[in-house]
C-alpha cells in the first residue's frame, strides 16, 4: 500500500483563481508571522487591535476551507485561532 504523498509546499492555499490562490503559502505565513509579532510588540489597545484583526482574516480563510479540512486540522486550526483571540484580549487588558 503506498504512503500519501505529501501537499507541496508551493501550491495554492486555496483552490481557484481569487487572490488567495495566488498567493504562495511560505509568503502568507511570513505575512501572519510579522503581524502577530508587530500586534504584540506595539501592545496596548493598537496591538490588541492588530491581533484582532488578524483573527477576523484567520477566522475567513478557515472558513472558506472548512470542508478541505480533516477534523484534527480543524480542531488545531481552531485552537491556534482561539489561543490568538486569548492573546489579544489580554494586550487590550494590560
Amino acid at each position: 500500500m503506498p504512503l500519501p504523498q505529501r501537499p507541496s509546499r508551493k501550491g495554492q492555499l486555496l483552490p481557484g483563481d481569487g487572490l488567495l490562490a495566488r498567493v504562495p503559502p511560505v509568503a502568507a505565513f511570513l505575512i501572519v508571522v510579522a503581524v502577530f509579532a508587530g500586534g504584540v510588540l506595539i501592545g496596548g489597545a493598537i496591538g490588541a487591535l492588530v491581533l484582532g484583526v488578524l483573527a477576523l482574516a484567520l477566522a475567513g480563510l478557515l472558513a472558506s476551507t472548512w470542508g478541505a479540512l480533516h477534523t484534527s486540522q480543524r480542531a488545531g486550526r481552531v485552537a491556534v485561532l482561539l489561543i490568538l483571540v486569548v492573546i489579544a484580549i489580554t494586550l487590550a487588558v494590560r
